[in-house]
This record gives structure tokens, sequence and C-alpha cells, in this order.
């Protein structure tokens, strides 16, 4: 493992290596146990859609690792003022010792591993999400005991969201089923690798989706950048909502995940958000851990 693009580039172990050192690092900062593995170390922190929860994690959990990061907005750059992201990498390379970008473009990832000589990890991209999918798949196995055979419901838009569910899903060895509308599908070759390699339902049919499922997941009908379809996508995703027929289709026993911000009424509702709040902030806070996990693995 020498970056983090996306899901993908993982083997199920290297994944369930990286949940078993993050279940560490939580425990131990649990218990005042200090684990500076990185002392010394510097992670550049690339931020071209802004955050609260990628910045603040990353942050923290570097300083409790020992080491130091440094936030670096596009404005501040010279990829700002258009400098080539491959003369920048190459820069930012003899400076630090690891990069985390949050940025519109998977392209834009890829070319910092191929043009840079440190580890690169992505913070989120249109396409892909893996930092938030790991600390998901923490947050259930913490739950549920193990992955192996839950199934997995996804509700909403076809986005970075689910396109690294489905993955981080089926490679630990999950069902997974999305609830989408026509015309907001996940990525046809996430989708294409998925059913070759997995149990994937897609339907446009919320309750089928979420039948039995042992963990339903949502996120906004709009991210970051789709302020503009806002309208369009009310109209869309109406009824794509985890409410409580959703719940009553699901397993009694199912948890409710969500990536945050939520909004109440639009994706979930104020009742399903706060009966499941619990399991929610957990979920946020494994952030950290499993971003420390994804650190030491990398950078020590």
């Amino acid at each position: 493992m020498k970056h983090l693009l996306k899901l993908a580039d993982l083997s199920a172990e290297e994944i369930f290596s990286i949940l078993n050192l993050a279940d560490q690092l939580k425990y131990e900062r649990k218990n005042g146990v200090d684990h500076p593995h990185l002392k010394g170390k510097h992670l550049g922190m690339i931020f071209q859609k802004s955050s609260t929860r990628t910045r603040v994690s990353f942050e923290v959990g570097m300083h409790e690792l020992g080491g130091q990061a440094l936030f670096l907005s596009d404005r501040d750059l010279q990829i700002g003022r258009g400098e080539p992201i491959r003369d920048t990498v190459r820069v930012l390379s003899r400076y630090l010792d690891g990069i985390m970008i949050r940025t519109f473009s998977q392209q834009d990832v890829e070319d910092l591993a191929k043009y840079g000589s440190i580890p690169i990890i992505n913070g989120l991209t249109d396409y892909c999400h893996p930092c938030q999918v790991l600390a998901d798949l923490m947050t259930i196995r913490e739950y549920k005991g193990s992955l192996k055979g839950l199934k997995l419901c996804f509700i909403g838009d076809g986005n970075n969201m689910a396109n690294s569910l489905i993955v981080g899903g089926i490679k630990t060895g999950m069902k997974v089923s999305v609830a989408c509308p026509d015309g907001y599908r996940p990525d046809e070759g996430v989708v294409a690798w998925a059913k070759e390699n997995g149990d994937l339902q897609i339907t446009s049919d919320v309750l089928a989706a979420a039948e039995g499922a042992d963990v339903l997941y949502t996120d906004v009908w709009a991210s970051m950048g789709q302020e503009g379809e806002k309208a369009v996508r009310e109209a869309a995703f109406k009824g794509f909502c985890i409410d409580k027929k959703v719940l009553g289709a699901a397993d009694k026993e199912a948890m409710v995940l969500h990536c945050l911000p939520a909004h109440r009424g639009e994706e979930i509702t104020e009742e399903a958000f706060e009966s499941h709040a619990e399991e929610i902030f957990d979920e946020a806070e494994n952030r950290l851990h499993a971003q420390k996990a994804v650190l030491v693995k990398l950078l020590k």
C-alpha cells in the first residue's frame, strides 16, 4: 500500500489491516496511551473543497501521532494560479512526508501519485470518498461484530459515497443495495465490477432496497458543487428518504449511518436521525481513528 487513492486499489486484507489498526489506535486514545508513530513527519493538506470533519480529523490525527499537518488552501498555492499539479507535487515532495487532498477531480489525485514521490491520500473527490468509507466499515463492525454477510443499503444519489460504499462493502463480504432515481446511478465501471465480484442490487424502489437491510445509509441530495441543481434534485429525489417506512422494511436491529452534514427533512427525517444519532456520531468520530491508521500505514 503506497497510497490511498480509491478503495478499489486495496485488497480485502489491506482494508481489514487498516480497520484493525484503527481499532487499536482508538483503544489507546480512549485509555490515554500515547502513540507518536509519526514523530517528525509532516502532512500537507490541500483543500480545493472545504470541510469540517476532514480538516479537523486529519489535523488532530497527525498531532496525536506526533507529527504536524499543514493546511494548504488552493487560494494559497500556485495551482490556484495555473501551476500544473505535476509541478506542485514534485516541489511538495521535497518538503513533506505525505499529502492529503480534498478536491473535485479524481485525475488530480492520480496525477499527484504519478508525479510525486510521497504517499497521497484521497480526502474526497467527485468519484470516491475512501476515508469516509473506512470509518463507516469500522463503525459497522463495532456495532455488528463483523461485516461478512451483512446487507448494506444506500439510499440517494449514486455519487462518490455510493461508489465507495459499493466497493468497500463488497470487498469486505457484504451484500449491497442502492436505491436511486433513474439518471443518478453510481459509476458504470463500479457497478460492472461489483456485479462480477459480489452481490449488488440497483433499484429505484426504496423499500425493496431497504428490505432486510442491516445498515441503512444516506447522503445529501446535492453535494458540494451541485448547489445550482438543488431544485431539480429535490424533485428527482422526492421519496428517497430514510423514514419510518424505510426503517420498518429494514431488519429490526438495523443501524443508520450518514456521512454528514445532514439535511433533516430531505434525505432523512428528524426522527430517524435522532433515534440513530449515537451511531452517526460514532461514525463521525471514527474518521479520526481510521485516518490515523491510514497515516501510520503510509507514513511510518
